[in-house]
């Protein structure tokens, strides 16, 4: 048994300085994440400082037709929101792809921007692992390697964003608000999650002591459709081997705003920028979606076992924009 400490702070700020004040808290919500770490020996929390009954757990319209949504929202609750449904559909699709009932459940808006890789070599503690021990090295680079990343990879390591929420929520231009000893901030989704670098240790750009207290979520743009499409191993409670949400809005036979992330292929849900800028004003064409595709991917380095996902990714973000703007492929 590892005794750590426990507990329940008053509000948000009490949260917040708890775990500044100590360098081994951590936060606690979910935990479907985070208690599954303490299990394998991952995380060694001094003290887990809950926080589902400080954070707002619902889903709100903003002026203008934006929504909030509180961090301490369960995925299933975030799922099922009408508003969600009827106004960002991708979002409620991408969700209902990740995990299992009962963990959808339990998880929430917060803990499922922070989860960590399911990299096989990150969750053995008897391997080398730069990013649970940095300088170690990264068993992942000779050893198993179907699920590592092809874009924005180091040295240092080579494992995958697991979430399929955070693909949705980057491809619709979300911001994580943030609550620190130093006050508020708000911080574009695009910026918050880390590519690994020297530093593969650190997920996100949050410091020790910050805490998730929702994610705002702009209008959708008017006359866009979206989709989102996972590919895994089986049919259900698996990792994307590639993931991809996309919005488009076509006007004139020609494509006026395109936005596309993909998932499973980079440390952090990966926004196709290049591709996205490929597509814009162009005609709506199965040969436009490729193109925009294959330029997304001209840097992948693959390794020996995953040179697959490359292929797999342009075709399944082709597939996704046949599907929203009727192309035959």
């Amino acid at each position: 048994m590892i005794p750590f400490a426990y507990s329940r702070p008053g509000g948000m700020a009490e949260a917040v300085e708890a775990v500044t004040d100590d360098p081994g808290a951590a936060f606690l919500a979910g935990g479907t994440n985070l208690v599954d770490h303490m299990k394998l020996g991952l995380a060694s929390p001094t003290c887990l400082v809950d926080v589902r009954e400080v954070v707002d757990d619902g889903v709100e319209e903003l002026p203008g037709g934006g929504a909030w949504i509180g961090a301490g929202t369960t995925n299933s609750e975030l799922a099922a929101h009408p508003l969600i449904r009827r106004r960002y559909p991708l979002l409620s699709s991408a969700l209902l792809a990740g995990a299992s009932g009962q963990l959808r459940n339990m998880a929430t808006t917060g803990g499922n921007l922070l989860q960590r890789t399911r990299c096989v070599y990150f969750q053995d503690v008897t391997t080398p692992c730069n990013k649970r021990e940095p300088g170690s090295g990264c068993s992942a680079l000779e050893g198993y390697g179907r699920d590592n990343a092809v874009l924005g990879a180091s040295e240092q390591c080579v494992a995958t964003h697991p979430s399929d929420m955070a693909v949705a929520m980057l491809t619709l231009d979300a911001k994580v608000r943030v609550l620190g000893q130093s006050g508020e901030r708000r911080v574009p989704l695009a910026d918050f999650h880390r590519l690994p670098g020297a530093e593969p240790e650190r997920d996100t750009v949050l410091e020790h002591g910050e805490l998730i207290t929702g994610v705002e979520l702009p209008p959708p743009p008017e006359g866009a459709r979206s989709a989102y499409r996972k590919v895994r191993e089986r049919a259900s409670y698996a990792f994307a081997l590639v993931s991809v949400a996309a919005l488009v809005r076509v006007r004139g036979g020609r494509i006026e705003d395109a936005r596309i992330s993909f998932g499973g292929v980079a440390h952090a849900p990966w926004r196709a920028r290049r591709a996205e800028e490929v597509l814009r004003g162009r005609p709506v064409t199965e040969m436009a979606f490729r193109v925009a595709a294959e330029t997304e991917f001209t840097e992948a380095r693959p390794g020996r076992d995953n040179a697959f996902k490359v292929p797999l990714a342009i075709n399944t973000c082709a597939a996704v924009l046949r599907s929203l703007t009727g192309v035959n492929g």
